[in-house]
């Protein structure tokens, strides 16, 4: 068993985030335990192993809650208990999941006072399932109770927030995690030097699973546990430096940029991690830069770090729906060397005359238009103009923006047609379930909001909903090039696309 789960908090006392634990503990000393809560905040901080601690809480079998002696502490604690169900969003996101999980709710516990569902990750459930999760969170049965965890509690539906008691858990504090990482020296009888603490610490970015896990890499290596060298042993495994990496982006040597990357990513690092990374050092220059926290120097100006932080940030938003999750990395650093603003360079020219619009010629000579430019104030002046509602030109012009970035996505969208916009969101009505389903897939809701934003000029959020598809013409037959409107000949073929592309 790995450090962490050997050390992970057992009760309320020892969860090591005191914000989270002094919350807990009023709520569970009130008398009057929540039937829902939403845990939100980044990985590795504690959000499961406090759902757990809640989950004995309910339903341990002594007085004192939690034991951690009767059988239920011990099989909640072992994750064998019947009545404690742990779902992951992420697998089961689906309306079908769900209505299986009402189903289930109703049924009594086995052996529990209380069976609790404890679903992570749930901001990955589609809109379909979370309004059908929002049925059962209104009207829970007395025998249950909810703990939805999230990493992104703003893409859950504002409505299942509101019905939730929201516990926020944010990253570790350093005596939080010295707090942590004593538990663990004590029972692994370890002796490391107080400085010591204070490098694992900070290497860990505010995670307890990853002061654990470098604590247990340390005793695995017999590393010696002085300052010196668990310094030597960090940098060792840092693998790459933030500063050096943006040295060469200084440079604008895209070729040694890219090759870094790639050492990074056969190193085992994820891009998550190294973007995080990149973006922490960009935000304390930018800060500095207007006079927040350290004036450190800085080899960019002011407009150069707003550059590479909204290039960086495009490709954090956009690594889940990447085959190669380097690929927006490296299409960032290429873009940003090329010295090309990257929103600019993935949009293409709208102009209905043009070649990609009438689906005439390869979209990339659009997508790479020096025209590109306007492209912006070209898309927006039908939104600009107060418009509510899309008109058939501005959804032809949202099927060609697309079309370069993923004709998958395009492919999709001639199932759809747009059924409404309030100024805020776009709902469209969708034919097909399959089709559906893929649109909310969180890489490609994500690309076409962003394609959406560029031509609207303002933010917007998509939903998708299940409507009839449109009469079959049989009069005129459909016209060629441009026209972006589903005829019900189309259907196999949109189908047969999609599902090549996404599997059955």
């Amino acid at each position: 068993m790995t450090l962490y789960l050997k050390y992970r908090p057992q009760s309320l006392e020892e969860l090591d985030s005191q914000v989270v634990r002094e919350s807990l503990q009023k709520i569970v000393a009130s008398g009057k335990i929540p039937h829902a809560f939403l845990f939100s905040g980044p990985k590795g901080i504690g959000k499961t192993s406090a759902a757990r601690i809640l989950a004995k809480i309910v339903n341990c079998e002594s007085k004192k809650a939690p034991c951690n002696k009767c059988e239920q502490c011990i099989t909640i604690s072992k994750g064998t208990n019947l009545d404690v169900i742990e779902l992951d969003a992420a697998s089961n996101r689906g309306i079908e999941d769900v209505r299986n999980l009402r189903d289930a709710v109703k049924l009594s516990p086995a052996k529990a006072r209380k069976k609790v569902y404890i679903i992570d990750e749930a901001h990955m459930l589609t809109t379909e399932a979370a309004n059908a999760l929002l049925k059962t969170l209104e009207e829970p049965p007395e025998h249950v109770m909810f703990i939805l965890a999230t990493t992104n509690p703003e893409k859950l539906v504002e409505t299942i927030r509101s019905r939730t008691t929201n516990i926020t858990f944010s990253k570790a504090k350093p005596e939080e995690l010295l707090r942590s990482l004593q538990r663990v020296v004590k029972g692994e009888k370890l002796k490391i030097d107080k400085d010591a603490f204070s490098l694992i610490s900070k290497a860990a970015a505010g995670s307890f699973r990853d002061a654990v896990k470098l604590v247990e890499q340390i005793m695995l290596e017999k590393v010696k546990t002085d300052a010196k060298s668990v310094e030597e042993f960090l940098f060792r495994k840092k693998m790459f430096s933030a500063e050096g990496f943006l040295e060469i982006l200084h440079r604008k040597d895209a070729k040694t940029a890219i090759e870094e990357v790639e050492k990074v990513s056969e190193s085992g690092v994820g891009m998550e991690t190294f973007l995080e990374e990149i973006l922490e050092v960009l935000r304390a220059e930018l800060l500095a830069k207007v006079g927040v926290g350290e004036s450190g120097e800085s080899a960019f100006s002011k407009e150069e770090l707003i550059q590479l932080v909204t290039l960086f940030s495009q490709a954090a938003r956009e690594l889940s729906g990447s085959l190669l999750e380097q690929i927006p990395v490296e299409l960032a650093i290429i873009s940003w060397c090329e010295g090309k603003d990257r929103l600019q360079s993935q949009s293409i020219h709208l102009d209905l005359n043009s070649p990609a619009a009438k689906g005439g010629t390869d979209p990339t000579s659009s997508h790479l238009d020096s025209a590109s430019s306007g492209v912006r104030e070209h898309a927006t002046a039908p939104i600009a103009q107060g418009l509510k509602e899309i008109s058939e030109e501005v959804w032809r012009n949202i099927l060609a923006a697309v079309k370069p970035r993923n004709t998958s996505i395009e492919a999709l969208l001639r199932a759809a047609k747009p059924i409404g916009y309030d100024g805020k969101v776009l709902t469209l009505g969708v034919f097909y379930r399959f089709h559906k389903e893929r649109l909310e897939d969180g890489g490609n809701r994500r690309i076409l909001e962003e394609v959406v934003e560029v031509i609207f000029g303002a933010p917007v959020r998509i939903v998708c909903t299940l409507t009839e598809p449109p009469a079959k013409k049989t009069e005129t037959p459909p016209v060629t090039g441009g026209e972006t409107v589903l005829t019900e000949g189309e259907d196999k073929d949109i189908i047969k696309v999609a599902e090549e592309i996404f599997g059955n």
